[in-house]
């Protein structure tokens, strides 16, 4: 039987760095994203593809605070719902226009993916996530009041929002997804790390404001498909030790036991590189391989001549 990957795309994938996040830039960079894991689908693997929605909520967000005396405004959970389907949307098209380009006979899918958090989780009495817009200091104290918002300085470019990011405890979709990628369907899903569930002890479902880290659910979803292999596709080659000195060393084929090693010394900042390595760990801990690679370079990865690989 082909091996099944679960890939989590990096934001860059969709909107790079000082790019206006025009539709066209969008569906521009998905459909170079595209060409890059049609390579998976060619060597015949299975594929669910996650990804990143953190430019995209954040415009939705603004396009609600900016319309509010006009349309009344959504929750942030809704808001999450939308940002899976035109992103959802936008994968399904460049795939399928890929595969037929490339002659693969393969049906692609976008699925609407609901995660369960815990409304005991530890952030939601301490919001840790920025989003949205930047204000003024006036600014951000004037919605603190009005909208009971925590609003925090932001890296000195002014204030945000700052919402609860939860751990995913389970991906409520989990099972449909397998059933759909075991069928052959490349499957588009958790994207923005899912929409944030939690559930009463009657067994009802509502949406919480939060948002959660994509490569963690990722992770989750990885882990309950049993899949062979995630991936936490960015836009750099390698993991790095010691990085920004003379002892700068990339990682490449690396056990449990030495990662371990290297997060236990704080070598990855919790901004960036330390929640994959985190959530990569924890899959090759507990399911299959973990690789974290560019890109660019997912064909070279798979084969386990580039990127950082981390196995038992």
């Amino acid at each position: 039987m082909s091996k099944t990957i679960v890939a989590a795309i990096g934001g860059n994938a969709i909107l790079q760095a000082g790019q206006e996040g025009t539709f066209e830039n969008q569906m521009n960079n998905v459909r170079t994203s595209a060409k890059f894991l049609a390579k998976l689908i060619k060597d015949g693997y299975k594929l669910v593809i996650t990804h990143g929605n953190g430019p995209q909520v954040g415009n939705i967000l603004r396009q609600n605070e900016v319309a509010a005396d006009v349309v009344p405004q959504l929750p942030l959970d809704a808001l999450s719902g939308q940002s899976q389907g035109f992103i959802g949307y936008m994968m399904v098209q460049c795939l399928v226009n890929e595969f037929q380009a490339l002659g693969i006979d393969a049906p692609v899918t976008n699925l609407l993916t609901r995660v369960e958090v815990s409304r005991d989780d530890t952030d939601f009495q301490n919001p840790s996530k920025p989003i949205g817009a930047f204000y003024s200091e006036e600014e951000s104290k004037q919605l603190a009041a009005e909208k009971g918002w925590k609003m925090v300085e932001d890296s000195g470019r002014g204030y945000r929002r700052v919402v609860p990011s939860p751990e995913p405890l389970k991906i409520h979709e989990a099972q449909t997804i397998k059933t759909l990628a075991e069928a052959g369907n490349v499957v588009v899903a958790c994207g923005g790390g899912g929409i944030p569930v939690v559930t009463a002890e009657s067994g009802t479902v509502e949406g919480v404001e939060a948002v959660i880290d994509k490569d963690r659910s990722g992770f989750k979803l990885a882990q309950e498909m049993e899949a062979d292999v995630f991936m936490i596709l960015t836009d750099v080659e390698n993991v790095y030790v010691n990085y920004g000195t003379p002892e700068q060393k990339a990682l490449g084929q690396i056990k449990v036991d030495e990662m371990d090693s290297y997060v236990a010394e704080g070598q990855f900042s919790a901004g960036s590189m330390g929640p994959k390595v985190e959530s990569a760990l924890q899959f090759a801990k507990t399911t299959g391989t973990a690789i974290i690679c560019s890109l660019e370079q997912v064909d070279k990865a798979i084969r386990g001549e580039s990127g950082t690989i981390i196995s038992k």
